[in-house]
């Protein structure tokens, strides 16, 4: 059995309200138990309800840190930045206050810039409070591709790496990615999903049927470190 529990909502509004409160929630506890939070969020266009709902949150917010599971390794002025996407709709009214603690850096490639975004992910202080996944219609998460060409050590739950850089053909540009390790080292996980097409993928994801044995989302389901929990509408 899969430690995989799943919300189901029936509209995107309803769903981002529910689950900005849970993490406004879980940041409070970190804020009220270590003095301060650390919050992991996906990019692309799904989880934009959720950032403008948690942009809202009363909480402390200048004690908390904020960063990405992945990025594209682009500048933020970059329409296809997540950092510039979770500065213009998360780092907005109570949580401007947030610390963003960026993935990319000003260098050529991930490669190139890896030690500076390495030392700014060593500074800090894991685990997270909350880790916030998105999925593909092709069955990745963070920058977790298939065929990507360090899926192997991104996916490895006995790994030190903390971040990786990642390139796929279904990527578009390189990226940079935390690894599945580093993002298990959260006292939360959700999976934030939205319409069909999604639910049967995962559904096939947990199952292992056909090709979907093979998705790399699955790695986050099957892993017995951290329950999962799903958010999903139509």
């Amino acid at each position: 059995m899969l430690n995989v529990t799943t919300h189901s909502f029936t509209d995107a509004e309803a769903l981002a309200q529910a689950l900005a409160q849970r993490i406004a929630e879980q940041l409070r506890e970190g804020i009220a138990e270590r003095g301060s939070a650390l919050l992991a969020l996906s990019g692309g266009s799904t989880p934009k309800h959720v950032f403008a709902h948690l942009s809202r949150q009363h909480l402390d917010w200048s004690k908390v840190q904020v960063t990405l599971v992945d990025e594209r390794w682009v500048p933020e002025t970059n329409e296809r930045s997540n950092a510039g996407m979770v500065k213009s709709l998360l780092l907005q009214h109570e949580a401007s206050a947030a610390q963003f603690v960026p993935l990319y850096a000003d260098s050529a490639t991930p490669e190139s810039g890896l030690a500076i975004v390495k030392a700014r992910i060593a500074a800090l202080q894991l685990p997270f409070d909350a880790v916030i996944l998105g999925m593909g219609n092709d069955g990745h998460t963070a920058s977790f591709f298939p065929g990507g060409d360090r899926l192997d050590e991104a996916l490895d739950l006995q790994s030190n790496v903390r971040v990786l850089p990642m390139r796929a053909e279904g990527a578009g540009e390189p990226r940079i990615t935390f690894t599945l390790a580093a993002l298990l080292q959260t006292r939360a996980l959700y999976l934030h999903i939205e319409g069909d097409i999604k639910r049967d993928l995962l559904a096939d994801a947990r199952s292992g049927i056909g090709p979907a044995l093979n998705y790399p989302v699955r790695a986050v389901l099957t892993q017995k470190l951290v329950p999962v929990s799903v958010y999903w509408c139509r």
